[in-house]
């Protein structure tokens, strides 16, 4: 296993665990032996990591989040604070299900916000934006803003993740960076520059 990342003494990263380069795990952290995190990546105090999870690069989970087996993080997600996700639809304690496990995929850049809930096998697109609080239940599009219980989608936002209001035509331009979308239909695609 590398040194070069920085880990708190109060973190346990068990033998197995892979980490990248650059990253920063925190207090109270734990990575189980078969968890994957990129390089640059930051996890808060009390993240739980376990076995078969897969972290991109420049992924930052905030504090007090569990990914549990199922869930990858493509490059550049965020997860805020006390973030949940499952890992199967319908659990019971007298009944094993660790066979039914769905996925669950952040793709790249997305964000989910504080104390927000996803439910797995859904895949939340690139870039988008889940609310906080909200309780996602279905797949989130590229580009997407959800909030609320269950999460409906209220617009759209850019990679920077500021929303993006659209012309008659479907051009969009975000606010700070003044790149470019086009919506066409349900589908917001950044213009290249």
């Amino acid at each position: 296993m590398s040194t070069d990342y920085y880990v708190h003494p109060t973190a346990m990263l068990d033998e197995g665990c892979i980490v990248g380069a650059g990253s920063r795990i925190w207090h109270f952290c734990h990575l189980m032996p078969g968890a994957r995190i990129g390089a640059r990546c930051i996890l808060g105090q009390n993240v739980f990591i376990a076995d078969g999870v897969t972290l991109g690069n420049g992924v930052k989970v905030q504090n007090n989040v569990s990914l549990y087996a199922g869930v990858r993080c493509e490059d550049e997600v965020f997860i805020g604070p006390s973030a949940v996700f499952t890992n199967v639809r319908n659990p019971r304690a007298l009944i094993e299900r660790k066979r039914e496990y769905r996925p669950t995929l952040l793709r790249k850049g997305s964000t989910i916000g504080a104390k927000a809930t996803s439910v797995c096998g859904i895949t939340i697109g690139e870039y988008a934006f889940i609310g906080a609080g909200a309780v996602v239940t279905r797949d989130v599009p590229d580009y997407a803003l959800v909030m609320g219980n269950p999460a409906a989608q209220v617009g759209w936002v850019s990679k920077n993740g500021l929303r993006l209001h659209f012309d008659e035509s479907g051009l969009g331009i975000c606010p700070e960076s003044g790149e470019e979308y086009v919506l066409e239909g349900d589908i917001v695609r950044k213009l290249d520059s």
